[in-house]
């Protein structure tokens, strides 16, 4: 129950420093019970700890086998309403279709739809399938648990469910290709039966001189737009430059604002980072830079943010805003506002 309530509590956590809490405190108890093994202290679980267990294992299969056969029956339901919306349907296709189509994806959505469709698939890897039926059997000949014999091929169930399932889905697709099958046939009848109609009525008037015929036209004459008035793809002009004539110029030129350009030494912030994560497994960038104020503006700042190494990561919260300050080269205070950045040391980082 407690592996349960923390998986939904930590499953739900969007807080990357209480997902890596977690992480930590589950992998400090997996190197404490490693430690135990290999001190030869085994922990065995009693007999009631395996009926437990295996009570819980025959219900939840019970139920996965009641989740298909009801995503079954809600399949074979739709299928009984097509049949009889079919017989009387006098639509166009496309409503039927949406309609069917919609309700198939609400039971494909639902929470069984789901469970069987995740579990169908898991059913299908024949590695999974394998180490199951191994587990399965391992299980049923230990002493301390009666077993219910009905357990052993428990995967053979969901495997017939499934395919039961899957045979009614094909069976649905194939009412709804037969349905446009006809419908496409009736549409082709009726347009012929419109062209014999015309013919006849054309053949009953070709000798009546005194029936009067009306025609209305949009335009006179009509508008003919062909192929080749339009232009072809004509490819731009490149302009040619002769260089061959170029002389050195002897103007005097002032070079001194190229060597003012700010530039940041990406690797000298990293190694600032890598010493601020030597103590903490994680800071926040206004508390690193608290620490150690900028020293060259806005362009150190964005330096910072665009920061990846190996040994730690940067981490942005769009959540949450924070404000950092610094003084410019003429002392006045600049302010900029931006996402929480945290930058935590990876696994196995040089932190």
């Amino acid at each position: 129950m407690f592996d349960l309530l923390r998986q939904m509590v930590y499953g739900a956590e969007t807080d990357p420093a209480v997902r890596l809490a977690e992480l930590e405190r589950r992998r400090d108890e997996l190197e404490a019970e490693i430690a135990r093994v290999r001190a030869g202290d085994v922990e065995v679980l009693h007999d009631t700890g395996l009926r437990d267990r295996y009570q819980q294992f025959t219900a939840t299969a019970w139920e996965l086998l009641a989740d298909f056969r009801e995503v079954e029956a809600n399949f074979r339901g739709l299928d009984r309403e097509l049949r009889e919306r079919i017989s009387a349907w006098r639509g166009s296709k496309g409503a039927l279709l949406d309609d069917v189509l919609g309700n198939r994806d609400s039971i494909a959505d639902s929470d069984q739809g789901k469970t069987f469709q995740a579990f169908y698939d898991f059913l299908l890897s024949p590695s999974r399938q394998e180490e199951l039926a191994e587990l399965l059997r391992r299980v049923q000949a230990l002493d301390s648990l009666d077993a219910d014999p009905r357990v052993r091929h428990i995967h053979h169930d969901w495997l017939e469910a499934a395919e039961r399932t899957q045979a009614t889905v094909r069976q649905l697709s194939e009412q709804l290709r037969r349905f446009l099958d006809d419908q496409v046939w009736f549409e082709n009848r009726r347009v012929i039966d419109l062209l014999r109609d015309i013919e006849s009525s054309a053949l009953r008037l070709r000798d009546q001189r005194d029936v009067p015929v009306a025609m209305e036209m949009d335009a006179a004459a009509p508008k003919v737009v062909l192929p080749m008035e339009r232009p072809l793809y004509a490819p731009p002009e490149k302009a040619r430059i002769d260089s061959a004539a170029v002389e050195l110029g002897r103007e005097e030129t002032d070079v001194a604002p190229l060597f003012e350009q700010v530039y940041v030494d990406p690797e000298q912030l990293a190694q600032t980072v890598r010493r601020a994560l030597q103590s903490r497994s994680q800071i926040g960038l206004a508390a690193l830079l608290d620490e150690r104020p900028l020293r060259q503006g806005l362009a150190e700042l964005v330096t910072y943010m665009s920061l990846g190494e190996d040994d730690f990561r940067t981490v942005f919260d769009e959540d949450h805003r924070e404000q950092v300050r610094w003084r410019d080269e003429d002392g006045a205070e600049r302010c900029a506002t931006l996402p929480r950045v945290t930058f935590a040391r990876a696994a196995g980082g040089r932190g």
